[in-house]
């Protein structure tokens, strides 16, 4: 005996089988309304039928006014909508009415009839009433299809309701049973796809309803016109179309009697059924009955539809929201390796894997339950040999791969999601063997048998619990999953295109950057060796012995080269002018270094001008020590700097001296103290060689300092605006240069009239990260007020970009402190929505 799958009854063209059940009778017009069928039973409902009332005009059967209804009735009709049903209808000639359903079936008006029972009572209305609350307040799809055949049984009365869901194969399982206490239990029994044949699937998804009032009914034949181009009419859409013998045989088989069957159709698909069976000899609900069933099936369809699209939207939400997180977390201080190890971490909860594993640039990594990497290269070569580049989802990856030897591996299932192009990296997603005993509703490989259907697969005759062993693979990847999956992909190939853009810019910024660095130090070079050679050529003098001349060149190239060195311990930074003095004091005077003061307003010196400034500082303290007031033990030198007129005044007094004579000639030293000040840097020098003493004033622009706060201590501290002299260390100036980042315009409208009261100049608003970032390039700021949350994304990396260029922030949210902050940013100070103009001032401020 051999075992093969039903592809004969899939075959079957159950459709055009040209009967009708013998509880109803079936009448076809043509477009002319001409009657073009009859069943060959019609007349057993209407005895005063004429034999020839085929191909005569529809009056000889029906009246003007039902020919009129049932037009109004296809007008109705939509596509795929079913039948229109028309209740108590009275036919000429009939002793009894019927209840009609009526569709379309290309150019064929099909009219179907059956005797009129029990109308549409408040029972039946009660019933729906009762589900579509039931289907509103079930807490868990469990208790939907536990509802849902409760409520068909009661409504129809069948002796066993059973809710029949497909699974990914096409097989379906019982999950849901209501059944008379003397029947067996049929929950939890798995039957192959087989079972209903792809065609019969199909008819399930365009009838939502399929009644079967006697297994035993042969059926009564449709009779055609014979001008009828095709007699044989397509019953997709009937009510009382006849049933395949094979499906009756297999119905008989099992004891059933009669049953009827309700569609689950979701998002177009079926979905599922809802089987009713009956075991005590012919059964028939009212036809008003099934159309209760009808209308419970399809508010059954919506709840569960609706059930199914919120877990899927809460499952999304996190996929989304995990993507954001690590497309926010990577940068490009992160190796791409470390970032894709991330994500799998993230994902595998979400995708419930055992591990993950991924292929970059030819090395395999792995974390969790997966295969050796040897596989997983073999894996990604396999999938690689395909011309697509989608996502490869299986649970039997030994049946998909049969090149690949998995007989040693735990693992049965996999998604493979690529993450490049070329050359081809993965990350593989994997879950274990899940090894488990499926009971079948009798033996799922059906015998080939002759059977009075002739040479064709006839049904099982056996019933009883089949149990087997499915080995080799895991569970089955959802819907779900694999959106999931394309979701991290799409993410991850933007993460990966994102940190080789970044690797690249940082590459192409690093070579700038040195280029820039070669030019200046090449600049700088030859900025020194032309001051040295000037140095050298303005020092000579015809009296002076060659030893006093390498003296004075060795005095000047080491003032120059403090100056330097204070410079440099600060980065190329701005140095402090009191320290330059000191400096040259400590270095010049040795132990009269105290016999020179320095007192007043600190000002901190951009390099340019304390190179400039330490040559007149060096020459004056020269001066002072070799023919001034600092010759004598009983001489002072005093410097005061005082802020005034926009810059820094240099005052220098000596006193207690010999008595002073002007020089005779101008040398260098002399040309350095005079025209250096106003001449590099565009400000003013005086000098006076009186009597008591010399004296002198510099006068230096404010563009070539900043003013430098002071500890309480009085040590110089961080530079500072001319305009924060003398302010206290916790508190700042207003900024004038505002970035405002807030996707609210009226909010950053009231926010920026806030800080335009303050007394700010300059506020940017900007409502987007991109924004932002390119504001920031394109123009300096002094603060910034931050906004956490810019719509689906948050404004750290716009506050990170800012530190690092040494620009206050400080950060707005109306969710209090749900943000996850980074912990480079938790000290950043923060307030909340709505703003108040004391929260402003005292975040501007530092308060």
């Amino acid at each position: 005996m051999t075992y093969v799958t039903l592809e004969n009854c899939d075959r079957e063209p159950i459709h055009l089988l040209g009967r009708v059940q013998s509880f109803g009778f079936l009448i076809g017009f043509d477009q002319e309304w001409r009657v073009s069928h009859i069943s060959e039973n019609a007349r057993t409902f209407l005895p005063s039928l004429d034999e020839s009332a085929l191909g005569q005009e529809a009056r000889v059967l029906l009246t003007p006014e039902i020919v009129h209804t049932i037009r109004n009735r296809l007008q109705y009709q939509r596509p795929d909508s079913g039948p229109e049903v028309i209740g108590d209808l009275a036919l000429p000639g009939a002793t009894q009415r019927f209840d009609a359903a009526v569709h379309r079936s290309g150019d064929t008006v099909v009219l179907e009839c059956e005797p009129a029972m029990d109308p549409f009572s408040e029972t039946e209305l009660s019933a729906v009433r009762n589900a579509a609350a039931r289907f509103a307040n079930a807490t868990g799809m469990k208790r939907l299809m536990n509802d849902a055949v409760r409520l068909v049984r009661m409504t129809t009365g069948h002796d066993r309701v059973m809710f029949y869901r497909f699974l990914p194969d096409d097989s379906g399982e019982v999950v849901a049973e209501a059944r008379g206490t003397d029947l067996e239990a049929f929950l939890g029994l798995r039957y192959p796809a087989s079972d209903i044949p792809s065609q019969a699937r199909r008819l399930y998804a365009k009838n939502p309803i399929r009644i079967i009032a006697d297994v035993h009914d042969e059926g009564a034949t449709i009779e055609a016109a014979s001008n009828v181009a095709d007699p044989v009419v397509d019953l997709s859409s009937s009510v009382i179309r006849s049933v395949s013998p094979i499906h009756l045989e297999y119905l008989r088989n099992m004891g059933v009697t009669a049953s009827m069957s309700i569609s689950i159709v979701i998002d177009g698909k079926l979905w599922g059924l809802i089987a009713c069976h009956h075991y005590s000899g012919p059964y028939m609900p009212p036809l008003s009955r099934r159309n209760a069933s009808v209308l419970l099936g399809q508010m059954l369809s919506l709840a569960l539809q609706r059930r199914l699209s919120k877990d899927e939207q809460i499952h999304d939400e996190a996929v989304r929201r995990v993507s954001n997180e690590i497309s926010r977390a990577v940068t490009n201080h992160v190796p791409t390796r470390e970032a894709l190890y991330s994500c799998g971490e993230e994902f595998e909860q979400i995708l419930r894997a055992d591990g993950f594993a991924f292929l970059y640039e030819g090395v395999v990594t792995r974390h969790g339950s997966t295969p050796s990497s040897d596989n997983v290269s073999a894996l990604a070569k396999a999938v690689n040999t395909g011309s697509d580049n989608d996502i490869v989802a299986t649970s039997e990856i030994g049946t998909l791969f049969g090149s690949i030897d998995w007989t040693k591996e735990s693992t049965a299932g996999a998604v493979i999601i690529p993450i490049s192009r070329t050359p081809r990296d993965y990350l593989i997603f994997f879950r274990d063997e899940v090894r488990q005993q499926v009971v079948w509703g009798g033996n799922p490989d059906k015998p080939i048998e002759y059977g009075p259907n002739g040479a064709r697969l006839s049904p099982r005759k056996s019933f009883e619990a089949w149990q087997t062993t499915v080995a080799g693979k895991s569970e089955d990847w959802l819907p779900a999953d694999l959106r999931a999956a394309s979701h991290l992909r799409i993410t991850l190939l933007e993460v990966v295109l994102r940190l080789a853009e970044e690797a690249a810019l940082e590459r192409r910024r690093a070579a700038e950057t040195q280029e820039l660095l070669i030019a200046e130090l090449n600049h700088r070079v030859r900025n020194i060796l032309g001051l040295v050679r000037g140095l050298v050529s303005q020092s000579r003098d015809p009296s002076l012995t060659i030893e006093q001349f390498a003296a004075i060149i060795d005095s000047r190239l080491h003032a120059l080269a403090r100056a330097h060195n204070q410079i440099t311990k600060t980065n190329w930074s701005n140095s402090s002018l009191s320290g330059l003095i000191a400096a040259e004091a400590e270095s010049y005077l040795l132990d009269r270094r105290s016999w020179l003061t320095v007192g007043g307003d600190d000002v901190l010196l951009t390099p340019t001008a304390y190179s400039t400034v330490a040559l007149v500082m060096h020459e004056m303290v020269t001066n002072a020590a070799k023919y001034g007031a600092l010759t004598d033990e009983r001489g002072r030198a005093k410097v005061m700097l005082t802020l005034k007129d926009g810059g820094v005044a240099i005052d220098w007094t000596e006193s207690g001296g010999p008595p002073v004579k002007a020089p005779t000639r101008r040398g260098f030293g002399s040309t350095i103290i005079e025209r250096s000040v106003p001449f590099e840097l565009q400000g003013e020098a005086d000098i006076r060689y009186d009597l008591e003493g010399v004296s002198a004033r510099f006068w230096i622009p404010n563009r070539h300092f900043t003013v430098a706060e002071k500890t309480a201590a009085g040590k110089t501290e961080n530079p500072a605006s001319p305009d924060e002299a003398g302010a206290s260390p916790a508190t700042h100036a207003v900024p004038q240069r505002v970035l405002i980042a807030e996707d609210n315009m009226l909010i950053a409208m009231e926010a920026e009239d806030m800080v335009r009261d303050l007394g700010a100049t300059e506020v940017v608003i900007v409502p987007s990260v991109a924004g932002a970032m390119q504001e920031i390039e394109q123009r300096e700021f002094d603060f910034a007020l931050l906004d956490v949350n810019l719509g689906d994304e948050t404004s750290f990396v716009i506050a990170e970009t800012l530190m690092s260029r040494g620009v206050r922030i400080g950060f707005a949210s109306g969710y209090g402190d749900d943000a996850r902050t980074p912990a480079t940013l938790v000290d950043v100070p923060r307030i909340s929505k709505p703003y108040s103009n004391d929260a402003i001032r005292e975040l501007l401020l530092g308060k």
